[in-house]
């Protein structure tokens, strides 16, 4: 049983942090006076306004609706949704090097989610232009029709890391994000959008057939590319029959352990019950080492040792950040972990969600210069020290979403 002395703290200073992150126009990633932090991030935001909704704190439940029209207010030409906002100063980013596709998905997840959980249809008609926009965008990133957006570089929330191509944790809010104006189309028109509802089952057929490997006699009915799925075949000692792997693109598979997408494919229910084993087979055997400290975002680290080091070591916008075991290269994130306690919850796994749920509280109290409930961004993969930027909104989240989980409540409500 989780110590319930911080079970309580742990949440009440959750709550206490987004209140603090909750302003005029929306959340901040972070009221830290650090970098960008102190802005209305598209992601960030969103994920806070998940949690807040599962708070049913009407102040938070309306810094929700209002990040989500700050969001649209500043929306791009083509449709896109910015990644950051700083609305004092006008300062608007669309990305850095790239643009960032999981902003859009977010925001259109998240519309669909506040407006399910409080029924303010006015709002679903004042965001409908917006949302259309975003979907028609999200439609032509697919570039070949054939039902994966394609992601650049550096072109999702892991911005320094190297996944590129068809990436799973974008393809899985994809998949979320047309089951949204699924139930949008429904209210709106009384009927179903017959043809995004095969979209929508083709999708998802598309990510178990591409990114569960699995060698066989038969290619699976839905492969992307033939020749790229037998590429992807000899990565099999590392990720066949374990977890989902990361990517694939023109130049072959990712085999790296992504955290976030494995949890989401099963708390989307793209994962059936054998898969959803052995990756909690996998997390247990790498992670669960006696150490209650929260989830990697991607594993095994890459080290100087390995092939991909090099473009590891450019692939970054100011400073490297992903030194081993920092930062997203065998960092230990909070928010990843919380969505895993939800899915662990949503499959009736108490006790090792509330194992999770410990983690992610005693990661938000360390300390840092001095100041105990830090919410640290991530810990370091091996000395457990609170690092990066502190006051992370979307670390709170973690912890209300993963406590609300055990509650009975649904992150994603259908």
């Amino acid at each position: 049983m989780i110590d319930q002395d911080l079970a309580m703290t742990g949440y009440h200073k959750a709550v206490e942090l987004i209140e603090i992150c909750n302003k005029k126009d929306g959340f901040l990633a972070s009221p830290t006076v650090r970098d960008n932090y102190r802005r209305l991030w598209a992601r960030d935001g969103c994920i806070i306004g998940l949690a807040a909704l599962m708070t049913e704190n009407e102040h938070l439940i309306e810094g929700c609706k209002r990040t989500l029209k700050t969001l649209a207010q500043y929306q791009g030409p083509h449709g896109e949704i910015p990644v950051n906002v700083d609305t004092q100063t006008l300062r608007i980013s669309y990305g850095g090097t790239a643009g960032r596709v999981d902003a859009d998905l977010w925001f259109i997840i998240t519309c669909g989610q506040y407006w399910k959980t409080t029924g303010d249809n006015n709002f679903l008609l004042e965001m409908l232009h917006s949302i259309e926009k975003v979907r028609y965008l999200l439609g032509a990133w697919e570039y070949n029709n054939r039902g994966l957006i394609y992601v650049p570089l550096t072109g999702d929330w892991a911005d320094e890391y190297l996944h590129t191509g068809y990436v799973l944790f974008d393809q899985l809010l994809y998949l979320q994000a047309q089951r949204e104006l699924c139930d949008m189309h429904r209210y709106l028109h009384g009927s179903e959008d017959h043809n995004l509802i095969e979209r929508v089952m083709h999708l998802k057929g598309i990510i178990r057939d591409n990114f569960w490997l699995t060698e066989g006699e038969k290619i699976p009915e839905n492969v992307y590319h033939d020749v790229l799925y037998k590429k992807g075949l000899k990565a099999k000692n590392r990720c066949a029959d374990k977890y989902w792997a990361p990517f694939f693109s023109p130049a072959g598979y990712g085999y790296r352990f992504d955290t976030f997408a494995n949890s989401l494919a099963s708390l989307f229910n793209v994962a059936e019950l054998k898969q959803t084993e052995k990756v909690d087979q996998y997390i247990n055997k790498e992670f669960n080492r006696g150490e209650c400290v929260p989830l990697p975002a991607f594993h095994p680290v890459i080290t100087p040792k390995e092939d991909d080091w090099e473009e590891l070591q450019i692939t970054f916008s100011y400073s490297f950040k992903n030194q081993p075991y920092e930062y997203q290269n065998g960092g230990l994130w909070p928010l990843i972990t919380g969505f895993y306690v939800a899915d662990l919850a949503q499959r009736e796994k108490k006790k090792e969600a509330i194992y999770y749920l410990e983690a992610i509280h005693r990661a938000n109290r360390k300390s840092k210069n001095g100041k105990a409930w830090c919410f640290p961004e991530y810990l370091h993969g091996k000395t457990y020290k609170a690092e990066g930027t502190s006051q992370m909104g979307w670390s709170a989240a973690a912890a209300i979403i993963a406590q609300e989980s055990l509650n009975g409540k649904k992150v994603f409500n259908p």
